[in-house]
């Protein structure tokens, strides 16, 4: 009898929770890819004559003050959330990496200086810290996307360190340090390797926290501009309608609950997999 571990995919989607999160994941970037098929108005264009229209055929999720379509907006706010969300991770890995790469590899005064700088950072709640960053950049969506970025390098940073730090002492890095190899090569092929699976995780469920917090910028005005198709701005130009035309509000927080429940379960699921301490 075979004791062969199953493919990671098939141990992946063994969970349920796996494959409601990739659902709901792949239905929303399909959605963004797909966005002029699926939109039914253009998601800027307004109509006086249409303000204030309840769900009804013509108007899936009705329309909002000014008369635009909330469906085809949620729908072009997709790609802004997911590009936000992809982008902003995708920063804050990288810088994360290197500074935590660095910290946990050389120790000594750099790893101090590197690890006291990021203390700094999560010592200040995350969304308090990007609105001060965009405060002093000014109000954009690419602004916010670089807040948001700098607020989650020191979570990186610090996985990685702290992973560096165990692979590092292990008895194949002490061999090839041994035969002379240089400090970038057994980076880059006897730790780094290793050091992925909890930034795996953390990136998965890194995308649906810069979704939110991004969002949550636009809903205070720091994010993107007035008018754009983005569902925290959305909120933000809505929220006095709760009462009377509450779909234009609740379509928008619908659909960002959804998409970082969807990141956070997948991310929890890929956790549970790639950790063989969770793992049965």
């Amino acid at each position: 009898m075979s004791n062969q571990r199953p493919p990671f995919w098939r141990r992946l989607f063994r969970q349920k929770s796996a494959a409601i999160g990739a659902s709901i994941v792949l239905f929303f970037v399909f959605t963004a890819v797909l966005a002029p098929v699926i939109a039914t108005y253009d998601p800027r264009q307004a109509d006086i004559s249409s303000r204030l229209q309840g769900c009804s055929v013509s108007h899936f999720f009705g329309t909002d003050k000014v008369g635009r379509d909330v469906f085809s907006r949620i729908v072009y706010g997709s790609r802004i959330s997911i590009k936000v969300g992809l982008i902003a991770m995708t920063f804050s890995l990288s810088f994360g990496m290197f500074f935590g790469t660095i910290a946990g590899y050389y120790g000594g005064r750099l790893e101090n200086a590197i690890m006291r700088l990021m203390d700094m950072m999560l010592a200040m709640p995350s969304i308090l810290l990007a609105m001060v960053i965009v405060t002093i950049l000014g109000q954009s969506l690419t602004n916010a996307i670089i807040a948001v970025s700098i607020v989650y390098i020191p979570q990186y940073a610090r996985i990685l360190r702290g992973s560096v730090l165990d692979v590092r002492e292990q008895d194949y890095v002490m061999a090839t340090k041994a035969i002379g190899a240089s400090d970038f090569w057994i980076l880059k092929r006897a730790i780094l390797p290793n050091c992925l699976a909890p930034l795996i995780v953390q990136a998965t469920l890194g995308v649906g926290s810069a979704i939110l917090d991004a969002a949550g910028l636009s809903f205070l005005g720091l994010g993107a501009e007035v008018g754009e198709p983005e569902w925290g701005a959305m909120l933000n130009e809505n929220r006095s309608l709760i009462r009377i035309a509450p779909w234009a509000v609740m379509m928008p927080g619908i659909a960002i609950f959804l998409t970082v429940l969807g990141f956070n379960l997948l991310g929890d699921a890929l956790r549970d997999v790639l950790d063989p301490k969770l793992e049965t």
